[in-house]
């Protein structure tokens, strides 16, 4: 068995990878400063973005919830991975071979990483077996929905052989045993044995963000199949089908670029909308569109304003309208507008396509209504608007959906428009408005804000947390914040014995002379990673405080300002040490004799202390 992976390839990986690339998978990131990244954390859910990453020195940290690291703790928490998978992960995403302690090969991958590996060996598996002769109905399926060799091999779309074993055997000889193909999900286990799940179906790759195969997506084709129609990966370690949406990795740059996301309800709808030109769709994977999802899409869009757009595409019948009141319950988490999609005569984004080609596609998602509206029509269609009675019970459902919009503007033109749409008096509908807001229970109407602290694993009460916003404002605690702020970000370039100098001066802040002395112990900060590695030794509850100074947007427009900047900060650190001794030796001279060894060796220094306050003038 391999050790430990050695340290140098730990370091080398890490050096290698752009923390920025790893995290952005996950997070639209913006420019926020000099060297400085921001988005919406994944950690924790928050409507304006308060996570900040620093791809230079290869950290990232978040001003709402506290979560900080490297690219190793972000892939561990994400994913939750060993610090050896990460390693690994990252490793094989740049083509690095690994060495390890005892000169061994690197070990047999267990655990979730072997999971990923069976996933994409059944994928491979299943894209292969769609060219045999047995496939025939596979190919005709995809063939009578307007999808070409060409849009199978885009999208992965393979074929599972009806025997019972074919997949099992072919993943078997490579070397996967049945254990962990069961915990893949990728066979099932009968009183018989273990057998494939998925038999005489066409198969999607369920891909999470990144890209890697976590699960499968499989379609009933033969008469004599009494499965479902849609048959889907069980639960497993790395599928959790309601935080997954299909198609989301082949989306997530145009969600980002763009802030639209178009939510469909089937994986050849996504198909549809993409060949069409619509190449931000996404579905769910046999689950209703929830939370979980919202988190996610938030992430990728930088769902920060009401830039953005959410347009849902559901079908005219009952559960089409039942899905979409569903969905907007959940959609006042987003930030962006939320619009409804309905196709002419109930046809779905891969129907239209079909019958009407692409154009249409881009159609229905240009012609899509406000969600709200689309609610409100649902609300009012139950009743009667002919009778008194009728008005006032529409009023009475229709009303909590408007006293829900939250944006003053908006709401006072949805009670017009609420009041047009009954037939009433406007003024009537605001009252009742009004009364359904105060209705709303009390719990709907807090806003969840991020802990200043989260609670330890072990389940005991959270540990407060020193951070820049409850430092003192004086002038000596801003002079050190900004200070210690250059230094961890771009202290690499100053000259080191200016550096050296401003952090041996002690600081009056203890918060921040906290973070000082574990800078100045530091011994090379020439080194990559060196401020990475200072904040782990800063002693709690201070290492937050560390981490945002390394991580929130300095005060500057260039680098090369921002070096200027630090290294102004370093001499006044200096001249304000220089000026409190000078302080202390003017008293202390007064109280012995001026012809005395100690009165001369004061004045000596004073006279030093005069040169270095001029010598440092002549720098700035």
């Amino acid at each position: 068995m391999a050790g430990l992976i050695r340290q140098a390839d730990v370091d080398e990986v890490k050096a290698r990878t752009n923390i920025a690339d790893i995290i952005g998978e996950r997070v639209a990131l913006k420019p926020a400063g000099v060297g400085s990244m921001k988005g919406l954390c994944p950690f924790h859910d928050e409507r304006s973005p308060s996570f900040n990453v620093r791809p230079q020195v290869g950290f990232y940290h978040c001003f709402g919830c506290g979560e900080s690291g490297d690219v190793y703790t972000f892939l561990r928490r994400m994913d939750h991975l060993s610090f050896s998978e990460a390693v690994e992960r990252l490793a094989a995403r740049i083509g690095y071979a690994l060495h390890y302690e005892d000169g061994g090969a690197a070990p047999q991958n267990s655990g979730r990483a072997r999971l990923y590996e069976a996933n994409a060996a059944a994928a491979e598996y299943f894209r292969a077996q769609l060219a045999t002769p047995d496939a025939d109905a596979g190919r005709r399926f995809l063939g009578e929905r307007g999808f070409d060799a060409g849009a199978a091999a885009h999208f992965g779309v393979g074929y599972a052989p009806r025997g019972w074993s074919g997949m099992l055997d072919a993943l078997g000889a490579r070397g996967f045993r049945r254990e962990e193909l069961l915990a893949a999900g990728l066979v099932s286990q009968g009183q018989r044995g273990v057998y494939d799940r998925f038999r005489g179906r066409l198969v999607w790759p369920i891909r999470d963000v990144t890209g890697q195969t976590i699960g499968f997506g499989a379609r009933r084709l033969y008469d004599d199949d009494n499965g479902p129609k849609y048959l889907n990966t069980p639960e497993t370690p790395i599928y959790r089908k309601a935080q997954v949406l299909y198609g989301l990795d082949l989306a997530k740059r145009d969600i980002s670029r763009d802030h639209r996301v178009v939510v469909v309800e089937g994986y050849t709808d996504v198909m549809a909308c993409h060949l069409a030109g619509v190449t931000t769709a996404v579905a769910t994977c046999g689950t209703a569109f929830g939370a979980d999802h919202i988190t996610v899409l938030r992430r990728v869009m930088g769902d920060d304003s009401q830039a953005g757009e959410v347009v849902f595409t559901f079908d005219p019948d009952a559960a089409g309208q039942k899905a979409a009141l569903r969905a907007f319950a959940d959609a006042k988490r987003f930030n962006a507008q939320t619009y409804v999609a309905t196709g002419p005569q109930g046809l779905d984004p891969c129907d239209l396509r079909l019958h009407r080609g692409d154009g249409a596609v881009r159609g229905l998602v240009e012609s899509k209504s406000p969600m709200v509206e689309f609610v409100l029509d649902q609300r009012i269609a139950a009743y009667d608007l002919a009778s008194v009675e009728g008005r006032i019970g529409a009023l009475r459902s229709a009303a909590p959906v408007v006293a829900d919009l939250r944006d003053p503007l908006i709401q006072p033109e949805y009670i017009r428009v609420l009041a047009r749409r009954l037939g009433m008096d406007t003024e009537d509908v605001r009252r009742e408005v009004e009364r359904a807001g105060r209705r709303e229970p009390e719990d709907r109407r807090r806003m969840s804000a991020a802990p200043a602290a989260r609670p330890d694993d072990d389940g005991s009460a959270p540990v407060p947390r020193a951070t820049v916003a409850q430092l003192p404002r004086t002038p000596d605690a801003a002079l050190e914040r900004d200070a210690l702020m250059g230094f961890l970000q771009f202290g690499h370039r100053l000259d080191t014995a200016l550096l050296a100098r401003a952090v041996d001066q002690p600081f009056r802040t203890p918060a921040l002379e906290a973070v000082r002395q574990v800078v100045a112990q530091t011994a090379d900060v020439t080194r990559p990673g060196w401020s990475v590695e200072a904040i782990d030794q800063v002693r709690e509850p201070y290492r937050s405080l560390a981490s945002e100074l390394l991580t929130m947007p300095f005060p500057a427009s260039t680098v090369e300002s921002a070096e200027a900047s630090t290294a102004d900060l370093a001499r006044r650190l200096v001249r304000r040490g220089l000026q409190t001794e000078k302080t202390e030796l003017l008293g202390a001279i007064q109280r012995v004799p001026a012809d005395s060894e100690q009165g001369r060796r004061i004045r000596l220094r004073l006279r030093e202390l005069d040169v270095e306050r001029q010598r440092l003038d002549a720098d700035d």
